[in-house]
């Protein structure tokens, strides 16, 4: 045989090798991972912020002009004695042409009611004069028994009704006044009252001061500036600002997982350390939140009470953000595996196993889980290796390479 014989030979073999080896199955490069037991937590976690627990909001308890309010958010107020607000009378309004035209004739006839008034009372004064005057001298004459005693008692008599007349003539006269006053009054018109502002650290009569509610600091002024305002409008609202929960809207497919007493852990709300709470109330009742994107959602507010020492949270004020993990499971001893690892087969959960470098697929029956971690119920033993984000080239039997173990 040649040596071109051979050589081709070799050659051919080479090609027929080198194809073989081309269209072997390759072993897929995969992340594994390993069962494990360990502890397990199922939490729900969401944004919240504080509030003071008891909000008092101070309200008009009249109508009338609401003086500016000088107090500032973070004042300290104490119950019933520092005044939050001062109402006064509201002003007068304007009188058109035939209200101011009434309003006069009313002033004349109320100035002329009492002129009569007046000449009464001068009257009767002057009869009482006169009847006292025949009275003293009735008394000097029944002395000397000139008269009798019949004509004594009836000037006695006569003194005592012009006396009560006089009586009556002067209460006419102030009744009058009073009306004249009352007339005069429908002419005032605004900007013609009398100054009302009340002095420094004090209230006048004419004013009504509302005083605080409670001992505690001023959270929220809702009417600063000077303004008319009706009854039960809202002015300023107090609260003891030691006194603090937190509040946290949650979805309520969420909210019915989250029971009173379940452990809170308190993040990111601007202290070197986390803080503990436990959930105080699931309110009973949910309300509707649009999202950020626009999406109706059904909310329900949770209530947490803070576990820890006042000194730990001090810097914390009313409406302060910060962010909640509530854990509604947790065990110490629970057989797991990441979640990244799981996915759906003909719908139920399975796996990738590893044996023997390759991958099994093995359905698995799964407890309950988080965002990192699943508890596994059934399919696997503890230190099964897995692989995690398998990609479509992993199939049941293909070879598995291993990059890295977690």
């Amino acid at each position: 045989m040649s040596i071109r014989t051979i050589g081709g030979l070799v050659i051919g073999l080479a090609l027929l090798v080198a194809i073989g080896l081309a269209f072997m199955p390759q072993p897929v490069p995969a992340d594994l991972a390993t069962v494990s037991r360990g502890a397990l937590a199922v939490t729900v976690d969401e944004e919240g912020q504080t509030r003071v627990r008891d909000v008092y909001t101070v309200s008009a308890p009249v109508g009338g002009r609401v003086l500016r309010i000088r107090a500032e958010v973070g004042d300290p107020v104490t119950q019933g004695e520092t005044v939050v607000a001062t109402i006064q009378p509201t002003d007068p309004s304007f009188l058109d042409a035939r209200s101011l035209g009434q309003a006069e004739a009313q002033v004349k006839a109320a100035e002329a009611a009492r002129t009569l008034a007046a000449a009464d009372v001068e009257r009767a004064r002057a009869e009482l004069d006169f009847a006292q005057s025949e009275y003293r001298r009735a008394q000097r004459l029944a002395g000397k028994g000139t008269i009798s005693q019949s004509t004594l008692d009836k000037a006695r008599l006569d003194m005592r009704t012009r006396a009560a007349a006089l009586d009556e003539a002067r209460a006419a006269l102030s009744m009058r006044d009073f009306e004249l006053e009352n007339a005069r009054a429908l002419l005032i018109q605004p900007g013609e009252a009398s100054d009302t502002t009340p002095p420094e650290g004090g209230t006048l009569g004419c004013c009504v001061p509302v005083r605080a509610p409670i001992t505690g600091r001023v959270l929220r002024v809702m009417q600063e500036s000077e303004a008319i305002v009706q009854p039960g409008a809202p002015l300023i609202e107090v609260g003891n600002a030691d006194d603090l929960e937190i509040v946290v809207d949650l979805l309520s497919e969420d909210a019915v997982r989250v029971t009173e007493g379940d452990r809170v852990v308190i993040e990111d709300w601007g202290g070197p350390h986390d803080l503990n709470g436990i959930v105080r109330r699931v309110e009973p009742f949910g309300f509707t939140k649009v999202s950020a994107l626009g999406i109706e959602e059904q909310r329900v507010n949770v209530i947490i009470d803070f576990e820890d020492a006042p000194e730990k949270w001090a810097e914390l004020g009313h409406g302060y953000r910060l962010d909640t993990r509530i854990f509604v499971w947790e065990a110490e001893d629970v057989l797991k595996l990441p979640v990244s690892a799981l996915f759906r087969d003909q719908g139920r959960w399975a796996v990738f196993r590893v044996v023997d470098e390759e991958a099994v697929l093995t359905p698995v029956e799964i407890g309950r889980r988080n965002a990192l971690e699943a508890e596994i119920l059934s399919g696997l033993e503890e230190a099964a290796s897995v692989v995690i984000h398998p990609s479509d080239r992993v199939v049941d039997g293909v070879g598995i390479e291993a990059r890295g173990l977690r």
